[in-house]
């Protein structure tokens, strides 16, 4: 049989592992934020210090790296005023008609099923800056938002 046509081993066909993708921009949290990034550190520390199994300690690994990175470069901002829509506020609004209540985190603790949203992300850019009984442009529309309450997260 043709050297051509022999596979050494199934390793070489495996799909490589890349480095998790570090967001674009600056890595703000918030306290909360803060806190489960280093739980998840401690938690990954004690993983990899426990695993044997080669494949299973490697992923460990990179995922302890994204998140040494996103701990080491972690910028809590200062606190904020409450008069206006900025990082770590909780903010009620009316989209186009719609009664919402969104809080502005950092990136890695966003959870939009919590109402937990990136300031990244287009709505909160969208209501950045603006302040109770602000008028707001969203998704194209003039005067899409409109902010019924801003208030500091705890």
């Amino acid at each position: 049989m043709s050297v051509a046509f022999r596979r050494e081993g199934d390793d070489e066909h495996l799909e490589p592992k890349f480095e998790h993708p570090i967001p674009v921009g600056p890595n703000l949290v918030t306290a909360r934020g803060l806190q489960l990034i280093k739980d998840r550190v401690a938690e990954l520390q004690a993983k990899v210090a426990a695993l044997t199994d080669e494949v299973a300690l490697k992923i460990a690994q990179r995922d302890l790296r994204y998140w040494n990175t996103r701990q080491s470069t972690a910028e809590q901002p200062p606190v904020p005023s409450g008069a206006k829509v900025e990082f770590g506020t909780t903010v009620t609004f009316l989209l186009n008609g719609n009664e919402k209540t969104l809080s502005l985190v950092g990136d890695d603790e966003a959870d939009p099923a919590s109402a937990l949203v990136s300031f990244s992300a287009p709505i909160s850019r969208a209501l950045m800056g603006l302040e109770l009984g602000d008028l707001g442009d969203f998704a194209g529309r003039e005067d899409a938002i409109e902010i019924l309450s801003i208030e500091v997260m705890q």
